[in-house]
């Protein structure tokens, strides 16, 4: 298992985490069980006030069923974490959440993600307004080939969230600070955004994300290309950003997940296993599959 409580985060960092967990848990939780084809997904699956609800989702890639009747809410306000081994299906649930798996020909996405009461995979659903709400970080830093203010600019521009220049320097202002990039960049917007570190490339996307005022931010390795002070950067943003926005990562490091969310998912070819608050799913997790997979003894 991991010992949570060894996890080196600065100051009373990983304590003030655990209470605000509990918090979570004691107030949007509820254990069920969700049956499926032969197997059954355990744990905390609903929650009280959900962003989104997910409600057997299921993937193909042609004659390839790739994920299996998913079913799983995300909270407002909170982090949730998606784990598993390479290939079982996580970053192919979490693209499923913007419609991100409309751009691969061959796949078709079966199942209900309900949102502001509509579903997301409705055919009247415009993905443009939709990927403004539900907005994606990817794993390699992708900055524009424009500049840091036009990095920003871009998206608020194009979807008409600003009246003039003024409202448009506020934003870009906004968004650089709430990245915590502002301090660091205030006097070179001009530059390109390539310029920046591999650190700050990440931010730059995060803040790009922010500044056409999302619901969710999914996040799909974000940190797996940083170094360790970049990435420690970035999870201390996670942790503040959570009090506007949902979010959902996927990542390899178990070490992230139990350092950063309110609930872990673990996922097993194609099949959602067990969701728990991270404290449950990484000192006493219910399913085997699960054990076996935190401890070691595959992945």
């Amino acid at each position: 298992m991991i010992d949570i409580a060894k996890i080196a985060l600065p100051g009373n960092q990983l304590e003030r985490r655990k209470v605000e967990r509990r918090k979570y848990a004691r107030k949007n939780l509820s254990r069920a069980t969700v049956s499926r084809d032969d197997r059954q997904t355990v744990g905390e699956v609903t929650v009280a006030d959900p962003r989104i609800r997910c409600t057997d989702v299921n993937v193909y890639y042609e004659n390839k069923h790739a994920l299996r009747n998913v079913t799983i809410d995300i909270g407002c306000q909170e982090i949730i974490a998606m784990i598993g081994p390479s290939g079982c299906g996580k970053s192919t649930f979490l693209r499923c959440l913007n419609r991100m798996n409309d751009t691969i020909e061959s796949c078709r996405v079966t199942g209900s993600i309900m949102m502001d009461g509509q579903d997301i995979n409705d055919k009247s659903i415009d993905v443009v307004p939709l990927r403004a709400k539900i907005g994606m970080v990817f794993q390699k830093p992708n900055p524009f080939p424009k500049s840091i203010y036009e990095n920003i600019a871009f998206g608020p521009r194009i979807h008409g969230l600003a009246k003039d220049k003024v409202e448009l320097d506020e934003i870009v202002v906004t968004s650089l600070k709430r990245a915590g990039l502002w301090e660091e960049i205030k006097d070179r917007l001009d530059q390109p955004g390539t310029s920046l570190s591999g650190g700050q490339q990440q931010r730059l996307c995060i803040a790009r994300t922010i500044a056409v005022n999302p619901e969710v931010i999914l996040m799909d390795e974000p940190c797996s290309a940083l170094d360790p002070i970049a990435t420690a950067k970035i999870e201390e943003l996670m942790d503040q950003l959570c009090t506007n926005y949902s979010i959902v990562i996927v990542t390899h490091s178990m070490q992230q997940a139990a350092r950063v969310s309110h609930r872990t998912a673990y996922f097993h070819l194609g099949d959602l296993i067990e969701v728990g608050t991270t404290e449950q799913i990484f000192t006493a997790p219910a399913h085997q599959l699960t054990e076996d997979y935190i401890t070691g003894r595959f992945g």
